[in-house]
């Protein structure tokens, strides 16, 4: 029973973060999927989380009402985790007080310190990321097909391709790959790391306390951070 509560609880915070952003992007553009790119996303990533039909459309719905709803808006913050991990959130607010103390005191209370906007992040690269499994296309395909749409690179092996593009790129390198190859696995704009920390269990298990409570939060949407863990060492910690 307890570990089915807690299930039940990580679903209903992902649900919750997931219509947060179906609400922002109906707001930014037209409240409908075909027309509105980013809102499109939204509803993929809520499918892809198993969310009902009808839950997405109500929340599309209720965020085209005018006046109706929170005022979320997108910030972004910045510190280092401790043993100088650097972390990137990204939320979506009503308050941003409120979530700025929450953030400040998640690092503190975690050995980090949350620092200026700018202070890591040029240890990230922002980019867009396609995936798809091997079984969509050859490599040769694959890659034809991401360079015609746009793309920047393409890697592939036994798992799938990833396709990776500048962000101003995604949504049109997203909609042409799929409206060849299908839905993809995976898509989304995100903060990769272009240097990493390398950190052994102890080490580990510190900063993703750290990241756990981040992302418990209502208000963030995506953490990110520069750390690496051998796999032996990951798997323990994950069990």
């Amino acid at each position: 029973m307890h570990r089915k509560g807690a299930q039940d609880a990580k679903r209903a915070r992902v649900y919750a973060k997931i219509i947060r952003e179906i609400t922002v992007s109906a707001r930014e553009g037209l409240p409908e999927p075909a027309f509105n790119p980013r809102l499109r996303a939204a509803v993929a990533a809520a499918l892809k989380a198993n969310m009902t039909r009808d839950t997405i459309d109500r929340a599309i719905k209720k965020a085209a009402g005018a006046g109706v709803g929170e005022d979320y808006q997108p910030v972004r913050y910045e510190g280092y985790g401790p043993h100088g991990v650097a972390v990137i959130i990204e939320a979506l607010t009503d308050n941003r007080n409120r979530t700025a103390a929450v953030i400040r005191s998640a690092f503190n209370k975690h050995g980090g310190a949350l620092g200026e906007t700018n202070s890591v992040s040029f240890m990230f690269n922002r980019l867009g990321a396609v995936f798809y499994p091997a079984a969509a296309a050859d490599a040769e395909t694959m890659l034809e097909a991401a360079i015609e749409a746009g793309a920047a690179d393409v890697e592939s092996d036994e798992e799938g391709h990833e396709v990776t593009m500048a962000p101003d790129d995604f949504f049109a390198v997203r909609d042409a790959l799929e409206a060849r190859f299908g839905a993809p696995a995976e898509a989304k704009i995100e903060f990769r790391a272009n240097m990493t920390v390398m950190l052994d269990e102890e080490k580990a298990a510190a900063v993703l306390k750290l990241l756990d409570v981040l992302e418990d939060d209502d208000d963030v949407q995506n953490v990110y951070a520069n750390f690496e863990v051998p796999e032996d060492v990951m798997q323990k910690l994950v069990v």
